[in-house]
C-alpha cells in the first residue's frame, strides 16, 4: 500500500511561495463546480473586481492567467510583440533576463538597458534609451526576485507615455505587498502571481491591460504566438459573452477569491505597513549579527530581503542547515550571487513578527555553531 502523503510543515521565508492562511486552504476544497456553472462565473466577477482593487486599476480587461507568474510574463509580451518590433528592456537581474528571452522568441529587436545586480534603473536612462530609437514598449520588474531591488516606477512611466510606447511591468513579488498602483503609475501591462504576497498557492497569474494595450493587440498584424495565452481569446471568456477557451483551474480561482478578500478586509494600506514594520524588525535583527545587504540602499524591497553573509558563514550550508534543524526555508542566490546571499521572503501571510522572531533565534544558533 502507498504511503499517504505527508509533506513536511515548513516556515516558507524564501522568494515564494509564502505560507497560506487557513480560510484560503479551506476554500480550496470547497465542492468544485463547472467552470461555466453560474456560481463559478460569479466567482470570475468577484476576483476581476478584487484584483482592480489591488493593482488600484479600473482597467476593465484585469484577470488571473492560468498559470504560474511566468506565464503571467509570456502572454504580457507575447500578446503585444510581433516579428521585428523593437522594446527596451532594463536587466537588472534573472527575471529581466527572463523578459529578454521571451521578447526574442517572439522575433522582436531587444534594446537593453542595463544596470548591475541589485541596482535601479534612473529615468534619465530610460529617456536616453528612447531618444535613441521608437519601440513599442518598454518592460521593466518592479521588485527582481532574485536581487530585492525596488524599482520606481512613476516618473519612468510618464517618460515612456510621452514617448506612445507600452510601459510593462512585472508585479510578480510586489502585487499586495508594496503600492503598484497601475493607473498612477501610467502602465499599460502588468502581471504578478498568487504565491507571493497575495498568500494563496502558486497556479495563477493575475494581468491588467488598460485600452491602449488591448488596442495595438486588436490591431496585431499576425496571430498570437501561444493560443492559451491569446489574451484576446481569454478576453471573450472572462467577459460578458463567456465564450469557452480552456477549463479554468476551480480550485484555484476559490483560493484566489479566499486570499484577495483577506486582503481588502486587511486594507491595503495596513497591509503595505505590516511588510514595511516586520521587514525592519528583521533588518535590525540581522545588523545586529554582522549580517549585510546586497540590493541598492534607498531601494530594498520589504517583502523580500536579501543578505550577504557575515565572515566565515557558508550561505548554502547555514541555509540547508536551518531547513533541517528549524523547518525555515530561505532562498539561495542565482548564478554569480550562488552561495554569497540569502533571499529573506516575508510575504502576504508569512509576514509577521512571531515569524522574523523564530527566524532570528535559528539564525544566531546557526551561525555562532558554524
Amino acid at each position: 500500500m502507498e504511503k499517504t502523503l505527508n509533506p513536511p510543515e515548513r516556515i516558507l521565508m524564501g522568494p515564494g511561495p509564502s505560507e497560506v492562511s487557513a480560510r484560503v486552504l479551506r476554500a480550496m476544497s470547497a465542492p468544485l463546480v463547472g467552470h461555466l456553472d453560474p456560481y463559478f462565473l460569479g466567482i470570475m466577477d468577484e476576483n476581476q473586481a478584487l484584483l482592480r482593487y489591488v493593482f488600484n486599476t479600473k482597467n476593465k480587461f484585469t484577470i488571473p492567467i492560468s498559470g504560474t507568474g511566468s506565464a503571467g510574463m509570456e502572454a504580457a509580451l507575447c500578446n503585444v510583440l510581433e516579428r521585428g518590433d523593437e522594446i527596451i528592456i532594463g536587466i537588472n537581474g534573472l527575471f529581466s533576463m527572463r523578459m529578454k528571452d521571451i521578447a526574442e522568441r517572439c522575433g522582436a529587436k531587444v534594446r537593453v538597458i542595463e544596470q548591475p545586480l541589485g541596482r535601479i534603473f534612473e529615468p534619465e536612462e530610460v529617456k536616453d534609451a528612447l531618444k535613441k530609437t521608437k519601440p513599442k514598449a518598454v518592460a521593466l520588474v518592479h521588485a527582481e526576485t532574485s536581487t530585492g531591488a525596488w524599482q520606481p516606477l512613476k516618473e519612468i512611466g510618464g517618460i515612456v507615455r510621452e514617448h506612445e510606447a507600452l510601459f510593462i511591468i512585472d508585479a510578480v513579488t510586489s502585487l499586495g505587498g508594496i503600492p503598484v498602483d497601475v493607473d498612477a503609475n501610467f502602465i499599460d501591462i502588468c502581471y504578478s502571481c498568487t504565491q507571493k504576497c497575495l498568500g494563496c498557492p502558486p497556479g495563477l497569474s493575475p494581468i491588467t491591460l488598460n485600452e491602449r494595450a488591448l488596442e495595438v493587440i486588436a490591431n496585431r498584424r499576425t496571430k498570437v504566438q501561444s493560443w492559451y495565452l491569446d489574451l484576446s481569446l481569454l478576453r471573450s471568456y472572462w467577459g460578458k459573452g463567456r465564450t469557452y477557451h480552456h477549463t479554468a483551474p476551480i480550485s484555484m480561482n476559490y483560493a484566489l477569491n479566499e486570499g484577495l478578500k483577506i486582503i481588502k478586509e486587511e486594507g491595503l494600506e495596513n497591509r503595505y505597513d505590516r511588510h514595511k514594520r516586520v521587514s525592519n524588525l528583521l533588518k535590525e535583527g540581522l545588523v545586529e549579527m554582522g549580517f549585510g545587504f546586497f540590493a541598492q540602499e534607498g531601494h530594498r524591497l520589504p517583502m523580500l530581503t536579501t543578505v550577504t553573509m557575515p565572515e566565515g558563514v557558508e550561505a548554502d550550508k547555514a541555509r540547508l542547515e536551518l531547513l533541517q534543524r528549524y523547518n525555515i526555508e530561505f532562498g539561495g542566490g542565482f548564478g554569480e550571487l550562488k552561495d554569497k546571499i540569502w533571499r529573506i521572503g516575508l510575504m502576504g501571510h508569512t509576514a509577521s513578527e512571531k515569524n522574523v522572531y523564530y527566524a532570528l533565534n535559528a539564525i544566531k544558533n546557526v551561525i555562532s555553531k558554524g
